[in-house]
């Protein structure tokens, strides 16, 4: 009777429905929608009500409810019919189509919270991803409304239908939750219900489900990113792959929520699946490329990847992009060599790349500027500057190319129009502290070292103002403000690698994807893993030695920024303040090659040179491809009399880097010292070639994106 009675008031709306309204009035057309509504309404209640009291007496019986006793299988939807499941599904899509989204949410929540039963598992998760797809599209913080606890006790419970009810139960706090809520339960009601058979009789019901499950995995991925939920995100897509056989979709969301979690080596292998799926997708190889060399630093499989897109031809979309990824692992590779003709064949073969980009696509901005920051490392700065003017006619306020101009007009000696274009560029990137440790070096130059630091204390006020840890967080042993996370673009921006040479760009850990700049060495990654073993020996040893709390990103910036400060006090001979700065360094990163390093310049500067020999000791012995640490070592060694080990540390660093002018000139003293005549001319001349064009800071301090 529940459900005949039901399916009555279900047809009177469906009829009401399709009658063509009996007026033009409005108050009639309202009172029309409204019954129809109450309709599908009064279906609905009793239409849950009759399966709960069916589920109920069924649960009395020992014969299972899924056998009749013909044998035959009875699908427990059966029980519902389409009529009713019309009906109740109709509800809220009317009060949608009416505008009373209000009353639309509160109806989701009344059949979400209905005891279940055996007939409605099928529905719920559609119910819920509907109520969360409303959620995500017409709800925001001003007006949603919560859910009234007063409706959740025992003793609101109404009897028509059954609802869950109790004391402790889980609310959301906000239109965020709820979404998320929703689309977990439904989820995980989408995993249950999945066929996993490969059987061909099911493979119209397989196809079904895996659609129904990646609808919810889509509106997934739009909640967990906006709220950075990356890792959550990665688990629910891993639970999906049981059923997702040859779906490059959700393979592919899988992958991009790999990377998001910083999980690089996994995502790889995802997406090696995802090539083997679509093997002529060409951004796949691309996202494979930029892992390789960003992240796990496998420089010969990203260039096997670029080299695949090249191999697809230069008539696909991406083959300009192509050539560019290649140019950049040559690049790469050239920076790893250690003879100079392998070396010099590499930095051949990337700006032969990079000139193919280019003709493919001259409107590339991004084939442009690696065009030019190859030809600057050439040492050709005129064709550079044409190159990167056009990638900023493009592209006029692309921060890469406004550096590297700037660098450009340093090396021809143009420091004034440099610092004019580097405060042009601040004031398109205010918070960007790349920019302002080149203007902080370009005003030493310019205006003294009083700017310089005022340039300093300014970058630092605007660390405290992004990254300073609020004490609540530090009583809760997490770390730092949300706008760590929550600001993409500044943390993208935040590429300090200007301050050292170009193979120390990183100060902690290897896997940071701020620094992602083109001059990292592997023996700056093994550094980085050697001091942070010797980290952790010494805090487990010293209790006065502790880790920072929060990323180590945002306390590698600040390190950096303190040693910068220190380096500009030892050029006025304050070596007290500069001590001051190397102490807080070292607070941070206590063990580091760089921090080792500024404590040798201040002992060198004392001519204290045995204890500059110990520091630059550490600091080679932590990071052998440290061009800095070999050269003063070098001059400390030739200080002391020890004039043939200082020409073979010399000697290692020009190898290192042979279009460092301050390698050569101390090479030149040396062996002037050994009374090797001519050999040091030669070497003294190459200096003087090299500084002629040297920028204010390296050139490869500019990173080698790809996009």
């Amino acid at each position: 009777m529940l459900k005949i009675v039901a399916e009555s008031y279900a047809l009177k709306g469906m009829s009401l429905e399709k009658l063509p309204p009996p007026s033009t009035s409005k108050y009639k057309i309202k009172e029309r929608e409204d019954t129809i509504i109450k309709c599908y309404e009064k279906a609905s209640e009793l239409c849950l009500l009759y399966l709960q009291e069916v589920d109920r007496g069924q649960r009395n019986v020992a014969v299972s409810v899924s056998v009749a006793p013909s044998g035959q299988f009875v699908s427990h939807g059966d029980l519902m019919g389409p009529i009713l499941e019309t009906a109740i599904q109709r509800t809220p899509i009317l009060y949608i189509k009416n505008g009373q989204l209000p009353c639309a949410i509160k109806t989701f929540r009344d059949l979400l919270r209905a005891v279940e039963s055996r007939a409605t598992q099928n529905l719920r998760p559609t119910l819920a991803k509907q109520l969360a797809e409303v959620l995500l599209r017409g709800i925001c913080v001003k007006n949603y409304e919560k859910i009234d606890m007063a409706d959740y006790s025992e003793t609101a419970s109404s009897p028509l239908p059954r609802k869950y009810s109790g004391e402790r139960l889980f609310l959301p706090k906000d239109e965020n939750e709820e979404t998320i809520l929703l689309l977990l339960i439904a989820e995980c009601m989408a995993n249950r219900e999945a066929i996993l058979t490969r059987s061909p009789e099911y493979q119209e019901a397989r196809e079904h489900t895996a659609s129904r499950a990646a609808a919810i995995y889509d509106l997934l991925t739009i909640s967990l990113v906006r709220r950075a939920q990356t890792d959550l995100l990665s688990e629910t897509f891993e639970r999906a792959m049981k059923f997702s056989f040859a779906d490059f979709h959700v393979w592919y969301q899988f992958a991009l929520s790999l990377i998001c979690s910083e999980k690089y080596a996994r995502a790889l292998l995802v997406l090696e699946e995802c090539h083997g799926l679509q093997p002529e997708n060409s951004i796949i190889l691309l996202q494979m490329a930029q892992i390789c060399y960003y992240h796990l630093h496998i420089l010969d499989k990203g260039i096997a990847c670029a080299k695949k897109v090249v191999e697809l031809g230069d008539n696909q979309p991406m083959a300009a992009r192509g050539y560019v990824a290649l140019g950049i692992g040559y690049a790469l590779k050239a920076f790893e060599a250690k003879v100079r003709g392998n070396r010099q064949e590499l930095q051949k073969k990337a700006l032969t790349n990079y000139s193919k980009a280019h003709k493919l696509d001259n409107n590339d901005h991004v084939a442009l500027l690696h065009l030019a920051l190859q030809l600057a490392i050439f040492r050709k700065i005129p064709e550079a500057i044409k190159y990167v003017r056009q990638a900023l006619k493009l592209k006029y306020d692309h921060v890469h190319s406004l550096h590297l101009l700037s660098l450009l007009l340093s090396a021809q000696k143009h420091c004034d129009e440099a610092l004019v274009l580097i405060e042009a560029a601040l004031d398109e990137y205010p918070d960007n502290l790349s920019l302002m440790l080149t203007k902080s070096k370009l005003e030493q130059i310019c205006l003294g070292t009083d700017e310089a630091l005022m340039t300093c204390k300014h970058m630092l006020y605007i660390w405290k103002q992004y990254y300073q840890p609020s004490p609540e967080f530090e009583q809760r042993g997490t770390g730092l403000i949300d706008r760590v996370t929550a600001d993409k673009r500044t943390l993208a921006q935040l590429q300090l690698a200007e301050m050292s040479d170009r193979d120390s760009v990183r100060l902690c850990v290897p896997d940071e994807t701020f620094l992602r700049a083109g001059s990292v060495r592997a023996e700056s990654i093994a550094a980085s893993r050697v001091e942070q073993a010797l980290s952790e020996v010494a805090s487990s040893m010293n209790n006065s030695i502790q880790p920072r709390q929060g990323p180590s990103q945002a306390w590698s910036l600040q390190a950096q920024i303190w040693l910068h400060l220190a380096e500009l006090y030892l050029t006025v001979n304050n070596d007290t303040e500069a001590m001051a700065c190397v102490k807080e360094a070292s607070s941070i990163f206590p063990l580091n090659h760089q921090v080792a390093f500024m404590k040798g310049r201040i002992h060198e500067h004392r001519m204290e040179y045995h204890e500059a020999k110990k520091c630059y000791d550490n600091a080679v012995s932590i990071n052998p491809g440290n061009i800095k640490s070999l050269q003063h070592l070098g001059i400390v060694l030739h200080h002391l009399g020890q004039n043939r080990l200082a020409e073979k540390v010399l000697r290692d660093a020009v190898n290192i880097d042979p279009t460092s002018s301050q390698s050569w000139n101390c090479l030149g003293e040396v062996l002037q010292t050994l009374g090797e005549g001519d050999a040091s001319s030669e070497c003294l001349f190459t200096a003087v070639d090299l500084e002629a064009t040297d920028p204010i800071v390296p050139f490869q301090v500019i990173p080698r994106l790809m996009q």
